[in-house]
């Protein structure tokens, strides 16, 4: 198995009852909040939970993942200029790691203890396992047995964003979020190092207590209201429920440290023909783009072998335009050309512009249009045979078949012979626009962005698909590419 982008990831992650995460997209304002009580205590604390990267952001204003406001006190947990800052009104610490990989599911731990004689043992910060040294401090560490206004009676706790607004929130996946009021546990208490691959993995914590205002937070319901069916129920079994603000059923997900997904890489930038990166949304699962030209992306997953099944739903914008979606060699071009022998695409394209209704299959630069009723609001799919090198179009649960349409996907007529490549291929998307003419792309390689109507797992029981996943083709996912990559 292999990633686009290096990282920490999931393939040795154990079943530890880790299923659902919780997708934030900043542009939604979206977060869970609740008002904390008495707490336990003033000076001890922990704090544990995992996250994937959406939006990567390279200023200061943004990543709020916990925060705590109000009159007597703040705290502040957040990616800041691509680092982990940790603050309060008593202290501020910034590690000067870099958080930028969005192909990789992170573990943070933080310890709380002001009790402890050396200051830089009063905040310690664990990433993927491994203590977090060399901090620039903002207003110094705490002093010695300091309150931290860590759950202050009254105040309000807020997951996602910026504890006094909406602004400045976190783009990504959150999992397994831990908070522990009044006392300090050891990062091994959450997560451990397996022992044959050396990758930092889920545990399930059950050492104790989480105190007054502590809470666990494992996002495996789907309601909005604040209690114990609402996205932000607490399951420590302490009855701390968050209410829920600009966050939809479609925002819960099976994208987890313990089974990581495909999905857009937002660190590749097209350097060919075309500059403009393209604008992702919904946890780099959703394609729309606000400036004229050709932007492209590349999947977050580098294939080698085995059989892939993967969806696109293409909405018109204003009168449409088209786009692509499909496979090129990892080796290849820096852009999604169709000419040059480095730069293969092998794929589908969708025109929506005016009356054009059309889906294609795209061989190496040719285009052939197989389906002519592709309307918005369509959905497409690909299954991808590398251990065949074969390729196959469909549309609404119909394959192409290389003009042997069925519901079935036939084995010996493939609609695109794929060749063969020394390094693999990954995921390619690309769309054009023109105004106010574009296409709202949705990918789903098994976490869908766009509410499912009949969903259809693989035979593994991964993924959540439109359509049915064909006889032998799974979701692309860590834990399927170590069984079949």
């Amino acid at each position: 198995m292999a990633f686009l982008v290096g990282g920490a990831n999931s393939a040795a992650a154990a079943d530890t009852g880790l299923t659902n995460s919780l997708r934030f997209n900043d542009d939604d304002g979206a977060y869970l909040q609740r008002t904390a009580g008495a707490n336990t205590g003033e000076d001890n604390a922990t704090l544990s939970f995992w996250f994937k990267l959406g939006n990567i952001k390279s200023d200061n204003n943004g990543g709020h993942i916990m925060t705590e406001g109000g009159t007597t006190g703040y705290t502040i947990m957040q990616i800041y200029a691509q680092k982990i800052y940790i603050g309060s009104s008593a202290f501020g610490t910034m590690f000067p790691n870099l958080i930028r990989d969005p192909s990789a599911w992170y573990h943070l731990f933080v310890a709380f203890d002001s009790s402890q004689a050396t200051d830089t043992n009063r905040v310690k910060a664990y990433l993927n396992g491994v203590l977090l040294t060399d901090a620039v401090t903002f207003t110094d560490y705490p002093d010695q047995n300091e309150n931290l206004d860590l759950c202050v009676d009254g105040n309000t706790t807020r997951v996602g964003s910026r504890g006094n607004s909406g602004a400045e929130a976190f783009d990504g996946y959150l999992a397994e979020f831990h908070f522990l009021d009044g006392t300090t546990k050891a990062y091994t208490d959450f997560g451990e190092f397996d022992e044959d691959s050396g990758i930092w993995k889920p545990k399930e914590y059950t050492d104790g207590s989480y105190g007054n205002n502590g809470f666990f937070l494992e996002f495996k319901e789907t309601g909005t209201n604040q209690d114990s069916s609402g996205m932000g129920a607490d399951t420590s079994g302490n009855n701390n429920h968050f209410a829920v603000t600009s966050l939809a059923a479609t925002d819960q997900c099976t994208d987890t440290p313990a089974n990581n997904f495909c999905t857009i890489n937002p660190v590749y930038k097209d350097t060919g023909n075309n500059t403009i990166v393209a604008d992702y949304s919904e946890g780099n699962t959703k394609m729309l783009t606000t400036v004229d030209a050709w932007k492209f992306g590349r999947g977050t997953f580098l294939l080698t072998s085995g059989k892939w099944y993967a969806e696109v739903k293409a909405t018109e914008t204003g009168n449409g335009e088209g786009g692509n979606f499909g496979i090129v060699p990892s080796q290849g071009g820096v852009h999604l050309g169709y000419t040059d022998d480095n730069d293969v695409f092998e794929g589908s394209r969708i025109t929506l512009s005016g009356s054009s209704t059309d889906l294609e299959k795209v061989d190496t630069g040719s285009a052939t249009t197989i389906f002519d009723d592709f309307a918005s609001g369509s959905t497409a799919h690909l299954a991808i045979d590398l251990d065949n090198n074969k390729l196959w179009v469909g549309h609404s649960g119909t394959w192409y078949n290389d003009d042997n349409a069925s519901a079935t996907l036939d084995a010996s007529n493939e609609d695109i012979g794929l060749p063969s490549v020394t390094e693999g291929w990954v995921f390619m998307i690309g769309q054009s626009r023109n105004g106010s003419d574009n296409i709202t792309w949705e990918y789903n390689w098994g976490n869908p962005p766009n509410a499912i109507s009949s969903g259809n797992a693989d035979a593994n029981g991964y993924g959540n698909f439109e359509f049915e996943v064909p006889s032998g083709f799974y979701a692309v996912c860590t834990k399927n590419l170590a069984e079949y990559g």
